[in-house]
């Protein structure tokens, strides 16, 4: 019996060293023309994808677009052309540990360097100066944040912010409900690192399914190109490290919170209220009890966290009937 064990222990070594190093999958054609469209800059020493769109000619409206977790900026790929034809300019970025850009670890990952990198990028574009319009989703919500504390606070180096629209963030910690996969990976220990070397499509694929509506879910292909993002750089390796943004949500929630309290440009949240991530009422009662001065706009009971991805049309008309609006 001993002899027997052994020699599947021996076995297993070697396959479980094989599963360790598959390579990241193949970009799929619309995945490779993203990442051969974008361009890189470096912010100190790391690599940080970005998108720069010149759009509508009578224009001279930029918007800055600020994706969630765990994907990247190919999440607005479904409503990019809708923006090129209202704004002159539609810009996006990958933050560091998502996508394209470099995903460095061992590394403290934070929003407030994320929202260093935006203004790093909006630097290198000689758009320092310009008033720009901020899109986001999710963990974006939060570097939007933090960049509203900054151009309150006149901090250096501020993004100057026109307007703001947020979606399916969890801007409040009392109403964000983490999936368990991040719980797991959060709060895990010594089970966290296993957890991302272990984890595959197909778990990576079952922990994301939830967050979307039953008739709303990506298909299999848009499934893979999620998770060849995340695959780039060995992404799956620094999860649980990004995932401190939870923490530091709750940790910094005056700061963050207040910042949207206060705020005098225009607000806007787009909302897919079967979002189990923030759910609805819970999430919305709270938010228009808090941010009475925003406008809301609520989509079909079917759209789920991602709304951009579930519903473009109504996303994106929902957004610019916002930007119409003033």
């Amino acid at each position: 019996m001993k002899e027997w064990w052994i020699q599947v222990g021996l076995l297993g070594i070697p396959l479980l060293a094989v599963y360790l190093h598959i390579p990241p999958p193949q970009l799929s054609p619309e995945l490779h023309s993203w990442k051969a469209s974008g361009r890189f800059f470096t912010y100190k020493d790391r690599n940080i994808f970005y998108q720069d769109s010149w759009g509508a000619v009578g224009s001279s409206e930029i918007v800055v677009l600020l994706h969630g977790f765990p994907t990247s900026s190919y999440d607005w790929c479904k409503i990019w052309e809708g923006l090129t034809q209202r704004f002159h300019r539609v810009i996006a970025l990958d933050f560091l540990g998502f996508g394209f850009s470099d995903k460095p670890r061992p590394h403290n990952y934070s929003i407030f360097e994320q929202a260093s990198i935006v203004e790093g990028l909006l630097g290198h574009l000689g758009l320092q100066n310009q008033r720009i319009n901020l899109l986001s989703h999710d963990y974006g919500d939060t570097v939007a944040q933090e960049l509203l504390y900054r151009y309150k606070h006149n901090r250096t180096g501020r993004v100057l912010i026109n307007s703001l629209c947020l979606s399916n963030g969890g801007i409040f910690p009392e109403t964000h409900h983490p999936t368990l996969l991040q719980k797991l990976l959060k709060d895990g220990g010594l089970i966290s690192p296993i957890l991302t070397r272990l984890m595959n499509f197909f778990f990576f694929a079952r922990g994301l399914a939830v967050v979307f509506g039953p008739y709303t879910r990506p298909s299999e292909a848009e499934m893979w190109d999620m998770w060849a993002g995340i695959r780039t750089n060995d992404g799956n390796l620094v999860i649980d490290s990004l995932l401190e943004y939870i923490n530091q949500r709750k940790k910094h929630r005056d700061r963050w919170v207040g910042a949207l309290a206060s705020m005098a440009v225009p607000l806007h949240f787009i909302y897919g209220p079967l979002d189990p991530v923030n759910p609805h009422p819970e999430f919305m009662n709270l938010y228009r009890k808090m941010l009475p001065q925003s406008t809301v706009s609520i989509l079909d009971d079917h759209i789920s966290h991602y709304p951009q991805l579930e519903d473009p049309m109504g996303f994106l008309n929902a957004y610019l009937n916002f930007i119409n609006s003033f």
